[in-house]
C-alpha cells in the first residue's frame, strides 16, 4: 500500500493514519458546498486531505480548523498541512471533538460556516484488531447523535453540514438529525457502475429549512437539484465523466 496520495496541487502522507486516502474522502472534499468567507471545521481530519482539498477551493480569507483524536493521525495531518501551500490558512487540533466546544472560547472564531466529516459508521461490525483503526471506522467513539449535537453548538446559524457515508448509516443519521431540527439541503446516492444499487450517501444539513442553490456535480447537470446521483465507474470499468469533472482539480489523471 502507497505510503501517501498525490493531488494536482499537494501530497499527504498516510502511513500513520488508521484510515488510509479513499474514494469517500475525496469525494465528499470536492462535492461539499464550500464558503467564500468565514471558517470551515474538519471533524476527524485523518491525514488532512478533506482540510487540504477545501483550502485549493476557497479564498485566501477562510480559515479551516482541523480537529482528530488520533495522536499519530494529528501529527501527521500537521506534516502534510506544514509542506502545503495553505500552511497558514489550516490549523490541525488534537482533540476529541465532543469536548472541543468546550475550548472555543479560545479561538479566534466559535461558528463555522461549514463542518465536514468523514465519520466512522460501523456500529454493528466486528471491532478490528488494530485499536487505531476501530476507532477510526467505529461509532462506538463517536456516535451520531453525539455527532449531531457537537455539530449543532458549532454551525453558524446559516451553516452548512457535510458528511459521507454507506446509505444505511446515512439514512440512520439523516432520520436522527430531522428529528432533532436539522434540515436537508443536498443528497447525492453514490453508485460505483450504472445500474448498481448506491453503496454511498452525501449529505448536507443546515439548521435553516431555507434551501440553497446545489453546485452541479456535471457540467450536463441541467436539473441543478436538491437530490441527484453520481456513478463512479462506466459500463467499461473506466471513470465517468461526471466523476472526472467533479475530481478535475485534485487527480493527476484527470
Amino acid at each position: 500500500m502507497s505510503a501517501g496520495f498525490r493531488c494536482k496541487q499537494f501530497y499527504v502522507d498516510h502511513d500513520a493514519c488508521a484510515m488510509k486516502v479513499g474514494t469517500d474522502a475525496l469525494l465528499l472534499g470536492a462535492w461539499a458546498e464550500v464558503p467564500q468567507k468565514g471558517a470551515i471545521l474538519d471533524i476527524g481530519c485523518g491525514s488532512g486531505i478533506l482540510s487540504l482539498m477545501l483550502a485549493q477551493r476557497t479564498l485566501p480569507s477562510v480559515i479551516l480548523d482541523a480537529v482528530e483524536l488520533d495522536s499519530a493521525a494529528a501529527t501527521q495531518a500537521k506534516s502534510n498541512v506544514s509542506q502545503s501551500l495553505w500552511a497558514n490558512r489550516i490549523r490541525v487540533i488534537e482533540r476529541d471533538i465532543l469536548t472541543y466546544p468546550d475550548s472555543c472560547d479560545h479561538l479566534d472564531h466559535r461558528r463555522y460556516q461549514l463542518i465536514i466529516s468523514n465519520p466512522p459508521f460501523f456500529a454493528a461490525a466486528l471491532v478490528s484488531k488494530d485499536q487505531q483503526r476501530a476507532k477510526a471506522r467505529h461509532t462506538d467513539s463517536l456516535s451520531f447523535a453525539a455527532l449531531l449535537a457537537t455539530a449543532a453548538l458549532l454551525l453558524a446559524d446559516d451553516g452548512l453540514f457535510s458528511l459521507i457515508l454507506p446509505c444505511e448509516a446515512a439514512e440512520q443519521l439523516l432520520q436522527l438529525a430531522l428529528a432533532s431540527g436539522w434540515c436537508l439541503q443536498r443528497r447525492t446516492l453514490v453508485s460505483t457502475l450504472p445500474g448498481k444499487m448506491p453503496i454511498r450517501t452525501l449529505l448536507t444539513l443546515s439548521r435553516s429549512n431555507q434551501l440553497i442553490a446545489p453546485t452541479p456535480t456535471s457540467p450536463v447537470d441541467a436539473q441543478n437539484t436538491n437530490e441527484d446521483t453520481l456513478v463512479i465507474h462506466q459500463a467499461d470499468g473506466g471513470y465517468s465523466e461526471q466523476y472526472r469533472w467533479l475530481l478535475r482539480d485534485f487527480y493527476l489523471k484527470f
